[in-house]
């Protein structure tokens, strides 16, 4: 009986995700995009974030964030740049992606737009949605947060974060948009780089931000859709024509 139970539960839960991936895709199938779906993960930090030291460090005049750890052994080591995890991982930038993918077990899409459908929104924070957007030779990270930035008021904050350094993500612009019930909201920004630490650019608020009545307002049945596009930016693509 336990075993019928434990397996009537995975049909049913592969059931809705196959649910929510249709409705996606009979919504944006028109406009050719690629959609996504993407379930929620409690963070397991428990412990103070890699940024929080740093953070204060900063404040009292000597190292600026999320920096110091270029100068730590090797200076072509970075720490692990999962938002969810306290990883104790160390490696080079260009195998990150790899070790996402494989330890933290971080879905890829590839495509020029796509489209990031977030299911079960009214789950308690924090809570985050993440997934890697491969696009134009390089691997970005979209992280979605649900989080109390004030006791009482959880908010969702999104961003894109370049898997590379910043004088690359410089390079790009990318878009995020919410369009539902004749309703449409967009954010564009420059990526930041994965160097400069997720958690940093979700406090000082530089990423698209919704309080839960707007997030509602795009929802549908608890999912939030986000399309996504990511393109190189005009100063970039005039230097190439020169």
């Amino acid at each position: 009986m336990l075993f019928f139970t434990q397996c009537f539960g995975a049909v049913l839960d592969l059931i809705h995700l196959r649910f929510q991936h249709y409705k996606a895709k009979r919504v944006f199938s028109a406009a050719g995009q690629l959609v996504c779906v993407v379930n929620p993960t409690h963070s397991l930090k428990y412990a103070p974030t890699r940024c929080a030291a740093v953070q204060a460090s900063s404040e009292q005049g000597t190292l600026p964030p999320c920096h110091h750890h270029e100068a730590v052994h090797d200076p072509q080591l970075v720490p692990c740049t999962c938002p969810l995890f306290s990883c104790p991982w160390e490696g080079h930038l260009e195998v990150a992606v790899s070790h996402l993918r494989q330890t933290h077990r971080i879905n890829i899409l590839q495509g020029a737009e796509i489209v990031f459908l977030a299911t079960d929104m009214h789950l308690p924070a924090p809570t985050d949605w993440i997934i890697m957007h491969s696009c134009l030779g390089h691997q970005f990270l979209l992280v979605l947060r649900k989080q109390e930035k004030y006791e009482g008021h959880p908010q969702f904050f999104a961003t894109m974060m370049l898997i590379g350094t910043p004088s690359q993500a410089d390079n790009f612009t990318y878009r995020l948009e919410l369009n539902r019930n004749q309703r449409r909201l967009k954010w564009e920004a420059t990526p930041r780089s994965i160097l400069e630490c997720v958690d940093s650019v979700i406090s000082d608020g530089d990423c698209l931000v919704l309080n839960t009545s707007l997030a509602q307002l795009f929802s549908d049945n608890g999912s939030l859709a986000i399309g996504i596009a990511i393109t190189t930016s005009k100063v970039h693509s005039s230097e190439a024509e020169m």
